[in-house]
């Protein structure tokens, strides 16, 4: 397997602040962003990284030049280091944001705890989809060739015939933020039958997309026909648009999730959810 690097996963608009701003300046820029701290970049170069936490120690002096008070340096990854060490970093240092920089200390891009958990989500999937295959192989005496496409929306063929709405405002919200985890779905002569991601297509689908990337199982015997599929035709599933949208009950996940939740983090997440809709 190829092993994922910072540069896959790290966001290249870096947002910043600059050495001469006020104490003011950026707890405003802070606050007025998702973030909890900036890095300090001059002329393209990473000086350092100010925290929310660091500026609370100057809040009543909200004049003072951030030159005056930074403390110089800060830790980094570079583009080619792998996501495990940058994993390693982020964990042992307790960091939320890791800069990335260039052979020259330019700043070129910053990874994220939310990029770290991107990367785990992706790349559990080659082990999901070897074990569907393996199944499917032994349910079916077939063998199954694996392989990645751009597979149009209006050939997805679906075998689940009930999505949650609070669950796909969630997968948008998921989509937006970069995590492009891809479908698990079997060629067919007529399209593709979905194993895996309805909830991610229907989304995608919602925001307007016309094609998704998905891991493709090719079947040695395009005629056999696989017990998912065959429900699939007794539930009448032809197209996305078959597929019932359940509106008011939450999708499992979502409940779980916010049972462990105060109640106010609860209503904050799924105000989050439904504005990100």
């Amino acid at each position: 397997m190829t092993t994922q690097i910072v540069a896959d996963y790290m966001v290249t608009k870096v947002q910043y602040v600059t050495p001469d701003m006020t104490v003011g300046e950026v707890a405003k820029r802070i606050t007025d962003s998702d973030f909890h701290g900036m890095p300090i970049v001059e002329n393209g170069y990473l000086l350092g990284f100010i925290t929310a936490k660091e500026l609370l120690r100057h809040a009543g002096n909200p004049d003072a030049i951030m030159r005056s008070i930074m403390k110089p340096g800060t830790i980094c990854a570079i583009p080619s280091m792998s996501m495990d060490d940058a994993t390693r970093v982020l964990f042992r240092y307790g960091l939320r944001n890791l800069p990335v920089v260039d052979e020259n200390r330019k700043i070129v891009g910053i990874i994220s705890n939310i990029d770290i958990v991107r990367a785990q989500i992706e790349k559990s999937k080659p082990s999901k989809v070897m074990s569907v295959k393996t199944f499917l192989e032994r349910q079916n005496n077939i063998r199954m060739k694996i392989t990645s496409e751009t597979v149009p929306v209006e050939l997805a063929l679906p075998t689940q015939k009930e999505v949650y709405m609070d669950e796909l405002i969630g997968r948008q919200y998921e989509i937006k933020r970069g995590l492009n985890e891809p479908l698990i779905v079997i060629k067919r002569r007529h399209g593709y039958l979905i194993v895996d991601g309805h909830h991610r297509v229907m989304a995608a689908k919602r925001l307007g997309a016309t094609s998704f990337n998905a891991i493709v199982l090719v079947p040695s015997d395009m005629d056999v026909k696989f017990g998912l599929e065959k429900t699939a035709e007794r539930w009448k599933l032809r197209s996305l648009d078959d597929v019932k949208i359940i509106e008011g009950a939450k999708h499992p996940f979502m409940k779980i999730t916010t049972m462990l939740l105060p109640e106010e983090e609860s209503k904050k997440l799924q105000e989050r959810l439904d504005r990100n809709g």
